[in-house]
């Protein structure tokens, strides 16, 4: 199982602190010298990470490499540690990151009009007076921390409206996801799982309940702007067959996934804003004038920088499989380091600098092939309305701590900052 690929330079050691920190040159290493490559998680697990781009590409889009937990070969000791924490006793397995077509088909069909572009373009008010809201409640201190004050509550709210969470449970919801965000390793390891895997319960007990309770209070026809959970009940009781553990479970992971990669995008966004003050300034210029075409250009950069998903979520070998020149046995666990594939110099030139105005720029953020971010337009409003009120609402807005008082979650496939402090003018001085 060695790396065909100058397996006798010296490999950095992955996963620790200091490499959830900064990746990058580990990542750069890989691609170098072992682009696919067999390693050990701190889980225990076995998986090859798939490191550049032209290799990830082709990764993404294979039907050869099934997102079905049931083809992994697993080893006892790798018993349930790939996945969510908890999803398999709750029943919430049949989601969108865990099937292939024809389910995944029909399961994405269902949902896919929640996201189209006129659907997000219709929301896009609701999200700038969450942002508005938000930014108020610490615009007159001086200081915040974004992350817990501003880029995780903006995210949950919204993907619970477009659910159709009620607002007086919207709380609880938040502080479900708190919990997931704060422990969640999805097959990391080192982190209390458990703690993870009880919000999980109480998040699937609480969408079975309201399920039920939408199912007794449907309207005959569907009223404009209908949320998503209605119209999935709507869906299955039209003859799509849709059961009420996959309704559950279609709940559960638009709002585990809708909501922390947009934590991390604007929280990540923000950080290497900050940390960039010539981009930064640009962009202010940009947002002064009235011009949206460097924000848009700007969130894609982002994304493909220093973007909110390090690892694609898991795959597995259905088959014997030829990656970048390697053999992968059926039954083994692929990882797509979407990190490490959009800073190829092979496909990006100059691809350690960040620029706002990049145009050719065809990213692995969001994925690539039938699994491609179902929720990615909503999550580029989001982040497009956060980045531009944070940088025209708070003048002189900077870091409150030196960049190394920053840590970084450690966690496998999200990439995103614990806190962010930052400091800037008070409101109406």
């Amino acid at each position: 199982m060695t790396d065909p690929f100058n397996s006798d330079a010296a490999a950095p050691e992955l996963f620790t602190w200091e490499f959830a920190t900064d990746p990058y040159p580990a990542y750069a290493w890989l691609r170098d010298n072992a682009p696919v490559h067999r390693a050990t998680l701190p889980s225990g697990v076995e998986a090859w990470l798939v490191t550049r781009y032209t290799d990830a590409k082709q990764a993404l889009a294979d039907p050869r490499l099934s997102k079905n937990p049931a083809h992994h070969d697993e080893p006892a000791h790798a018993k349930g540690k790939t996945g969510i924490p908890g999803e398999r006793k709750a029943e919430l397995m049949t989601h969108l990151l865990n099937i292939d077509p024809p389910d995944h088909t029909r399961l994405r069909r269902l949902v896919s009009k929640a996201f189209t572009p006129r659907r997000v373009a219709e929301f896009a008010p609701r999200v700038r007076e969450l942002t508005d809201r938000l930014i108020d409640g610490f615009a007159e201190r001086g200081e915040a921390d974004l992350i817990h004050e501003f880029a995780f509550p903006l995210p949950i709210y919204a993907i619970c409206e477009l659910l159709g969470v009620p607002p007086e449970d919207q709380d609880d919801f938040r502080d479900w996801a708190g919990m997931m965000l704060r422990h969640t390793k999805a097959g990391g390891g080192g982190g209390p799982r458990g703690g993870v895997a009880r919000s999980v319960k109480k998040m699937r007990g609480y969408l079975a309940e309201l399920i039920h309770r939408k199912r007794e209070a449907l309207p005959a026809e569907a009223g404009p702007g209908e949320d998503l959970i209605s119209g999935l009940i709507r869906a299955s009781d039209h003859g799509e067959h849709l059961t009420e553990n996959e309704a559950a479970a279609m709940a559960f992971i638009l709002l585990f996934a809708g909501f922390e990669t947009t934590v991390n995008l604007i929280g990540n966004g923000t950080y290497a804003l900050l940390t960039h003050p010539e981009q930064r300034a640009r962009l202010q210029d940009s947002l002064a004038a009235g011009e949206r075409g460097l924000l848009e250009t700007g969130v894609e950069e982002l994304l493909r920088y220093d973007g909110p998903v390090e690892v694609a979520t898991w795959r597995f070998a259905t088959e014997p499989v030829t990656i970048g020149g390697q053999h992968i046995a059926p039954g083994d666990p692929v990882l797509v380091v979407l990190a490490a594939a959009d800073r190829d110099p092979e496909r990006f030139a100059e691809p350690d600098t960040l620029d706002l105005a990049r145009r050719d720029n065809q990213h692995l953020g969001y994925g690539h092939g039938i699994h491609y971010c179902l929720g990615a337009p909503l999550a580029r409003l989001e982040g497009q309305t956060a980045l531009a009120g944070l940088l025209t609402r708070l003048p002189g807005l900077r870091l409150a701590v030196d960049e190394s008082e920053l840590r970084w979650r450690g966690g496998l496939i999200m990439r995103g900052l614990r806190t962010l402090p930052v400091e800037f003018t008070p409101a109406g001085r």
